[in-house]
């Protein structure tokens, strides 16, 4: 998954568990429900899913300078305003049950070994490096320019029960 892809999971799930409309988290409405929604997500992306500003403010489309907002905010809201609170706690708890839920891999060997089993192919001549990443551990895939896209696809394929972020480098 990509942080964009990760970072849409999570609005998803914020707007999901608040039963909001699906993508009404980049809607210019600033009633407090959705901010705090919105806030939390940003959050929770920012902190546990070390997230880039870019990336979130693209996805809630707004300016980066928000994603300083929230986390500079966060504490303060958390004490004092029981909307945020209560917003918060539930994001939370949805999105470190469905975290608990995906596996991960203990060491490099073991994911690699893993992705080639699962129609996951490298080449000799690489252009293109494939770092895949699972909680701590990394290993990188040898690919060509021609056949990536199509690595990346089974990359995602195999690793739709793992916890994971993939980089071209």
């Amino acid at each position: 998954m990509t942080d964009e892809t990760n970072f849409k999971s999570i609005c998803l799930l914020a707007t999901r568990v608040m039963g909001l409309p699906t993508g009404s988290l980049v809607y210019k409405n600033r009633t407090r429900h959705l901010q705090a929604a919105r806030a939390s997500a940003g959050y929770i992306g920012l902190t546990e899913e070390n997230i880039s500003r870019e990336v979130i403010a693209k996805v809630l489309n707004r300016d980066r300078t928000a994603t300083y907002h929230y986390e500079r905010t966060h504490k303060k809201n958390f004490q004092r305003c029981s909307v945020y609170r209560d917003t918060f706690t539930k994001i939370y708890k949805e999105y470190m049950n469905v975290s608990d839920q995906k596996d991960f891999f203990i060491n490099k060997r073991q994911m690699k070994n893993y992705l080639l089993q699962n129609k996951v192919t490298e080449s000799k001549n690489s252009d293109v490096k494939l770092e895949v990443k699972s909680c701590d551990v990394k290993c990188v895939i040898n690919t060509s320019y021609f056949d990536y896209l199509n690595q990346f696809e089974n990359i995602k394929l195999a690793l739709k029960n793992y916890q994971y972020t993939i980089n071209i480098i």
